[in-house]
């Protein structure tokens, strides 16, 4: 039997895959211990300006994602770091560029638990706000993953819905869509939790049909959900332009690079 083969990016006719298996399967290529892959830190103007780690690794291969093929092939970026070192890298750009807020983003921030929980450990209680982006899905498999966060008083989390149905979820991230359910679970957990976060979600109605932005509305609202929604447009970055084309889709005008109407 032919062992299985990584996945990449989604093309058309491809095999749905188990996100909570790749998450571990790609923690085996990014995670050592307690540390764990990253390219670079750097301080960016989003969320008023943050200090943030560029790591590697996801467990959703999702045809709209603005990250460089370090996504895609984790065992050829990065270097490893410890929570300290990683630490060490956000604190002195922070403080280089006189920004309060902190992230880990590029792959998926819960990859990694141990080194995740460890480095805000040491951010907790040094003046600074972490946001945790996250697409939910470990948080959805493992209640007892967001009820560690309760400890820290110093965390905003970020969910990011992909999908307001199951053959959505599938279809734009690849894994199946038995899993579809997984990040509303964790909007539940971190509502159970009393966890301050807020939900976005890719709803650009180029890749979410009016009729599945309706789906996950209605959805939101049965879980109780009621404060703002982040509402997400696509955005034409050379690796998401490629991605869109692999998996069949061309919603970019070359010309103007701008979304085509």
């Amino acid at each position: 039997m032919e062992k299985e083969e990584y996945p990449r990016y989604l093309k058309p006719g491809f095999e749905p895959f188990d996100p909570v298996a790749l998450a571990s399967w790609t923690e085996d290529i990014v995670c050592k211990g307690s540390m764990r892959k990253y390219t670079d830190f750097y301080c960016t103007g989003v969320y008023g300006g943050i200090s943030t780690g560029y790591t590697i690794g996801c467990c959703l291969r999702c045809i709209f994602c603005w990250v460089d093929f370090s996504r895609d092939f984790p065992e050829k970026f990065g270097s490893f770091y410890s929570p300290e070192n990683a630490f060490e890298q956000l604190l002195k750009n922070a403080k280089k560029e006189r920004v309060k807020r902190m992230r880990i983003s590029g792959g998926e921030p819960t990859l990694c638990r141990n080194h995740l929980l460890s480095l805000l450990d040491l951010i907790e209680g040094k003046g600074y706000l972490f946001i945790l982006e996250t697409n939910g899905i470990l948080f959805g498999a493992d209640e007892g993953y967001a009820e560690r966060l309760t400890k820290y008083t110093n965390i905003h989390v970020r969910v990011s819905l992909k999908a307001g149905t199951p053959q959505g979820f599938q279809r734009r991230t690849g894994a199946k869509g038995d899993f579809y359910e997984l990040p509303y679970n964790a909007i539940r957990h971190l509502v159970k939790e009393k966890i301050s976060f807020h939900v976005a979600a890719m709803s650009d109605p180029r890749l979410m049909p009016p009729e599945e932005r309706v789906a996950m509305l209605k959805k939101l609202s049965e879980i109780g959900y009621k404060d703002s929604l982040e509402e997400e447009t696509c955005d034409p970055y050379p690796h998401t332009i490629y991605r869109l084309k692999e998996a069949g889709l061309e919603i970019f005008n070359k010309e103007s690079r701008t979304l085509k109407a």
